[in-house]
C-alpha cells in the first residue's frame, strides 16, 4: 500500500548525491591569495609572467600553494594571511618595476580551496557578501555638473558643424553657464540657424539672445532633457563599473544606484582599498584624430623617434617644435619593444560614445590580431566623412586610460571607409587584441565621479560573522531535531533526517546558483528550518488524527500525507509569493533574504513531502501487517460513546 516504485527511490538517490557534491565545496572555505590583473590596455597575464611571478617568490621564499590563471586574472593561493602580504609586496616589486606607472594591479583577495576534481565538475561553493567576507565599500558622487558641461561642449561643437554645412555659419560660438550663445553676422541668417538647431537638435531650447551688437542665438537645455541627462548618466557609469570589475574577476560585485547621483559599489574579498580604487578607476575611451603631416610636425616626429631610437638624436632645444595645433603621443611597443611618437593633431575627429561593439579578431589577408569596431549611424556617418576627406593621410587611433593616451595605431587612409565597421591593428598579439577590445566595450564615465566613502571590512570580522550566524543555524537545527525526537519518536526521527536533506539541498541550490550569501540570507536560513519542519508537523498530526479514528496504521500513513498536501501547498505558496515581493521590490540584503527565503520553501517542498514519504514507505511498505505507528502519543478521550448512525465510538458529553 506503501510502497515506492523504485524510480522514486533512484531519485531521491540521485538528488542527494548531486545535492552533496554541490554543496561539499563549502566545506573547504577559502584562502588567502594575491590577485595580479592588468593595470593598463598593453599589459596582459600570459605564462611568461606567471612563471616570472613563481620565479620571484621562490627566491623570496615564499611559493604558493597553488597558482592559476581565471580570465585575464592570475590568482596565487597561500596558507596565511601573512604569507599572503609578504607575496603582495614580492610580486608587486617584480610585475611593477616603474612604480610611477604600474602595468598591473596587485591585489589581496581570497579565493576558494576547493580540490580540483570537485571544480573539473563546476561545483563551486556560494559567494559570501561583504558582511561574510570581508572587502571593500565604496560610495561615489556622479559630478553631473563637469557632465551637462562636457556634454554641452559636444553640441556647441555638433552645432558649429552643422549650421556650416547648411549654409547658416556662425561667427562665434561662445559658451555660458546654462548653455551656449551663438552669434551672426546678420538676422537672416541668425532666423535660418534657429529653425535649423530647433529641428535638428531635439534637446535643446533655441531662443534669441537680447543685447548684443550682432544677432544671436541663445542655447541651453530643456528641463526635461537636463532630468534625462542625469538618469543616464548613473545608468551609464553603473554599467561602465559592471563591465570593468566583472571583467577584472571580482566575485559577485554590488553596484547599485543610491539617491538621484550616488553610486554604491562593494567588492568582497578585496581587502586592499588602493587597488579596488584602481579596479573603479580602470575606464578607457576611443579617440580618432589626423596625424599631423605639415612639415613642422613631420620634423617634430622625426627628430623625437631619432632620439627614442639613439641615432644621431639632437639636443632638446634643438629639436622642432611641436605645432601649436598639436601634441605629442607615444605608440603602442612593437614586436622588439620599441616605441614610436606621434604628431597628432589636438581636434578630435571621433570618441568612443559612438561605439557600439568591439571585439577581437584576425585580418583576413596577414592573420594578424585586430580589433574590430562597429560604430552607431552617426558614428558610422562621420568616419565615412573623415576619411572621404582625408585619402592618403595618416589617421592616430588614441586609446586613453587613466588621462594617458596611447597611439594603437596610425594608418593610412587608401579609400573611403563606409558602414560604421572599422579594424584597428596593430596588437602584438591576440591577449593584447582582446583586452583592448574589453577595454573599449567597458566604455568611459558619462560623467565624473568622486569617492564621499570608503569602508575596508576585515576578513577576520568577516569570518566572526560566518562562525556567529553557522551558530544561530546549528543551534536552531538541534533544537527542532530534539524536539521532533521526542515528541514524534520515530516519524519525528525521519522528519529530522528530512530536515537536514532540506538544508543540504538548500546549500547545494544556492552554491549551483552562485548566488551571495549574507547575514540576512543566512537568517533566512535559520527561518527556513522553522518552516520546513512545519510540514512534517502537519503530516505527523494528520496521521495521528487517522489513527484517532480507527484507521489502520497504513491507511493512516497514507491518508495522513494525502490530506495534509493541499495544507502544506497553500502555507508554502502564500510564503512564496511573500518572498517573491521582496526579491521583486526589495534591494541590497533584502533581496538576499527573499532568494534563501523563496529557495528555501521549494526545497523543503521536495524534503519534507516527497523525501520522508520515501524514508516512511522504506521503513514501514514492506510489512503485510504493522500493528503501530512509532509517531508519539495518540491522545483518545477515556470515555466513549458510539455515534447511532456512523457506529464510530465518539466522546461523552
Amino acid at each position: 500500500m506503501n510502497r515506492y516504485p523504485a524510480w522514486k527511490y533512484i531519485t531521491m538517490a540521485v538528488v542527494l548525491l548531486i545535492a552533496f557534491l554541490y554543496a561539499l565545496p563549502n566545506y573547504f572555505g577559502e584562502a588567502p591569495a594575491v590577485q595580479v590583473s592588468p593595470a593598463q590596455a598593453t599589459a596582459s597575464v600570459n605564462d611568461d609572467l606567471q612563471q616570472k611571478v613563481l620565479a620571484a617568490l621562490s627566491a623570496a621564499q615564499t611559493a604558493p600553494d597553488a597558482a592559476e590563471k581565471q580570465g585575464n586574472s592570475l590568482l596565487l593561493r597561500f596558507a596565511t594571511p601573512d604569507a599572503q602580504i609578504r607575496a603582495r609586496d614580492v610580486v608587486d616589486r617584480t610585475v611593477n618595476p616603474n612604480a610611477a606607472e604600474p602595468g598591473y594591479s596587485v591585489a589581496l583577495n581570497l579565493v576558494p580551496r576547493s580540490p580540483r576534481w570537485l571544480s573539473a565538475i563546476g561545483a563551486s561553493p556560494m559567494f559570501l557578501g561583504l558582511d561574510l567576507r570581508g572587502g571593500v565599500h565604496f560610495t561615489l558622487q556622479v559630478d553631473m555638473q563637469t557632465a551637462l558641461g562636457k556634454r554641452l561642449d559636444g553640441l556647441a561643437a555638433d552645432a558649429r558643424k552643422l549650421l556650416a554645412e547648411k549654409g547658416a555659419a556662425a561667427v562665434d560660438i561662445q559658451r555660458t553657464a546654462e548653455g551656449f550663445d551663438v552669434r551672426f553676422a546678420d538676422a537672416a541668417t541668425a532666423e535660418k540657424a534657429q529653425r535649423l538647431l530647433e529641428d535638428n537638435m531635439m534637446e535643446l531650447q533655441v531662443s534669441r539672445a537680447a543685447g548684443g551688437a550682432q544677432p544671436a542665438l541663445a542655447a541651453a537645455f530643456r528641463a526635461t532633457e537636463v532630468t534625462k541627462f542625469r538618469e543616464a548618466a548613473v545608468r551609464q557609469n553603473i554599467l561602465t563599473l559592471n563591465n570593468r570589475i566583472n571583467e577584472l574577476g571580482v566575485a559577485e560585485p554590488v553596484i547599485q544606484q543610491q539617491g538621484a547621483d550616488r553610486v554604491v559599489v562593494q567588492l568582497p574579498g578585496v581587502q586592499d582599498t588602493a587597488k579596488a580604487k584602481e579596479l573603479l578607476g580602470r575606464t578607457a575611451t576611443l579617440e580618432i584624430r589626423m596625424v599631423d603631416e605639415s612639415p613642422q610636425g613631420l620634423a617634430a616626429e622625426r627628430d623625437r623617434n631619432a632620439a627614442l631610437m639613439g641615432s644621431t638624436p639632437k639636443p632638446e632645444n634643438e629639436m622642432a617644435p611641436v605645432p601649436m595645433d598639436a601634441e605629442v603621443f607615444m605608440g603602442r611597443p612593437d614586436a622588439e619593444g620599441r616605441r614610436y611618437a606621434h604628431i597628432v593633431k589636438k581636434e578630435v575627429l571621433l570618441t568612443g560614445n559612438n561605439l557600439t561593439d568591439a571585439q577581437a579578431g584576425f585580418d583576413s589577408q596577414t592573420q594578424q590580431p585586430t580589433v574590430n569596431l562597429v560604430l552607431d549611424s552617426q558614428g558610422a556617418r562621420d568616419f565615412q566623412t573623415i576619411t572621404r576627406s582625408n585619402i592618403r593621410k595618416r589617421m592616430a587611433i588614441l586609446l586613453f586610460e587613466k588621462g594617458r593616451g596611447e597611439v594603437v595605431t596610425a594608418p593610412q587612409i587608401n579609400t573611403e571607409i563606409p558602414g560604421g565597421r572599422v579594424q584597428i591593428t596593430g596588437s602584438r598579439n591576440t591577449q593584447e587584441a582582446t583586452d583592448t577590445a574589453l577595454l573599449l566595450r567597458s566604455g568611459s564615465l558619462a560623467a565624473p565621479m568622486e569617492i564621499v566613502e570608503e569602508r575596508t571590512i576585515g576578513p577576520g570580522l568577516g569570518a566572526a560573522n560566518i562562525e556567529k550566524g553557522f551558530k544561530s543555524v546549528a543551534y536552531g537545527f538541534v533544537v527542532v531535531v530534539a524536539f521532533m525526537c521526542v515528541y514524534y519518536a520515530l516519524f519525528g526521527v525521519i522528519s529530522s533526517i528530512a530536515l537536514a536533506v532540506n538544508l543540504l539541498l538548500l546549500v547545494a541550490v544556492l552554491s549551483m546558483l552562485q548566488a551571495t550569501l549574507t547575514l540576512p540570507g543566512m537568517a533566512a536560513m535559520a527561518l527556513t528550518l522553522g518552516m520546513a519542519i512545519d510540514a512534517n508537523v502537519l503530516i505527523n498530526e494528520r496521521i495521528r488524527d487517522e489513527l484517532r479514528g480507527g484507521a489502520s496504521p497504513q491507511m493512516a500513513i497514507r491518508a495522513g500525507y494525502d490530506n495534509a498536501w493541499s495544507t502544506i501547498l497553500d502555507s508554502n505558496v502564500t510564503s512564496l509569493i511573500a518572498g517573491i515581493a521582496l526579491w521583486v521590490f526589495g534591494t541590497g540584503p533584502i533581496r538576499g533574504f527573499a532568494v534563501v527565503h523563496s529557495l528555501g520553501i521549494l526545497t523543503s517542498l521536495f524534503s519534507a513531502v516527497f523525501f520522508s514519504r520515501g524514508l516512511v514507505s522504506l521503513w514501514y511498505g514492506h510489512r503485510r501487517k504493522v500493528d503501530k505507528l512509532s509517531v508519539g502519543t495518540v491522545w483518545r478521550p477515556e470515555t466513549q460513546t458510539a455515534d447511532a448512525v456512523t457506529g464510530k465510538a465518539l466522546p461523552k458529553e
